[in-house]
């Protein structure tokens, strides 16, 4: 089963670096110089990196360290977790910082899991907005929390490099769940992050 899945990954980057090779010609360039000839493979083995995502299940991973933990109501935080994506409509970067909030319901996860579920969203084609959600989405399905919430702030390279070419910009986006539908409970989390740049 694993070689057959190694073998996969391997026929896909193949076909990937063919795909690779015919853009850098389209481009003006020659594939065969010496500086290129190993070009496409690999940004073919990068993409394949980058877009791992869509063969990892999120809600297994926050399963394997799920923990029954009924005294616990107060909110478990974890904040500045680093991330790199692309956007869906130019594949170009955009990376930040995910901010993740929760009170458990009976179900706690372990910490590290988070930042997991973050990764496995974020290395797909993506928009930040769908991204956000996702995560969201996920943590509540999965440990049916009192409220979740979710903060994404971006920087994005689509915006940067090309277009309107804004070099300090920075895009927010926040979902939340449950307890977090009070103002009071999500500005308690908007300053824990705002304490802890």
């Amino acid at each position: 089963m694993i070689e057959e899945v190694n073998e996969k990954i391997l026929q896909d980057r193949d076909a990937l670096a063919d795909h690779y090779k015919g853009i850098i010609n389209l481009l003006g360039e020659d594939p065969n110089r010496e500086g290129l000839i190993k070009t496409p493979q690999r940004v073919a083995k990068a993409m394949q990196f980058l877009t791992k995502g869509y063969t990892e299940d999120p809600e297994a991973v926050l399963r394997s360290a799920m923990f029954q933990e009924e005294d616990y109501k107060q909110m478990v935080s974890v904040v500045n977790i680093d991330f790199y994506s692309l956007c869906e409509h130019h594949m170009l970067p955009f990376f930040g910082k995910a901010h993740i909030a929760y009170i458990p319901n009976h179900y706690i996860t372990g910490l590290s899991k988070l930042p997991r579920v973050v990764d496995i969203f974020a290395r797909r084609l993506q928009i930040q907005e769908r991204m956000t959600m996702q995560i969201k989405d996920c943590i509540q399905d999965t440990l049916n929390p009192l409220g979740v919430m979710v903060v994404i702030e971006a920087q994005h390279m689509c915006m940067q490099m090309r277009g309107v070419q804004k070099q300090n910009s920075q895009t927010t986006t926040a979902d939340f769940t449950g307890v977090f539908q009070q103002a009071k409970t999500r500005e308690e989390f908007m300053n824990y992050i705002r304490n802890h740049k």
